[in-house]
């Protein structure tokens, strides 16, 4: 198990496959699942929470595409019908869940906090989701950003509950909030 080069893109692809398998990765099962020393995988990762960001970074963004891709409305409306499909998928995804449920600590790390990678991209998308349903608004990028970032913020706080130590809001009451944060008052 020594000497094999691998490519990042090789590590995140084994690091995804192995995350739909298990719910998780492992560092050790992952090595040997891709020919290499613990220490080549993490000379080419870097940390366990750096790839396990890459991960769902990667679901996540998939889930987000394809939603986009399936909106029919515009307006705030397709805003929300991208929202309510993603959500549906994440709460649908058995591995995410069991992450969750077996790693809480570790998800909220990886999900919410600056040093991932999911949640800062998950607000730059938010953003273009918000200019793409909205073309006839004149953002200023100040107000898109925040906007973007509290939209993503609420719906986190939902979507991740158990994760911050509170019952799932009323997806009704949910969806007033995040309509507060899209609409100018």
């Amino acid at each position: 198990m020594t000497g094999r080069v691998v490519s990042h893109e090789q590590v995140v692809r084994g690091a995804c496959r192995f995350f739909l398998e298990h719910g998780g990765v492992d560092m050790d099962r992952l090595a040997a699942s891709l020919a290499v020393s613990r220490a080549t995988l993490y000379r080419v990762a870097h940390s366990r929470d750096g790839l396990l960001g890459e991960v769902l970074w990667r679901f996540t963004d998939r889930l987000l595409a394809t939603a986009r891709r399936r909106r029919r409305h515009a307006g705030d409306e397709g805003v929300l019908e991208v929202t309510r499909w993603f959500v549906g998928q994440l709460h649908a995804a058995l591995p995410f869940r069991a992450f969750l449920r077996s790693e809480p600590e570790t998800a909220a790390r990886v999900l919410f906090t600056t040093s991932g990678v999911v949640h800062r991209r998950v607000v730059s998308v938010q953003r273009e989701i918000l200019r793409e349903a909205h073309r006839d608004r004149p953002w200023s990028p100040t107000a898109l950003d925040q906007m973007a970032y509290l939209y993503v913020r609420i719906i986190e706080s939902a979507v991740y509950a158990e994760l911050l130590g509170a019952p799932a809001p009323d997806p009704e009451l949910v969806e007033r909030a995040a309509l507060a944060v899209l609409r100018p008052g």
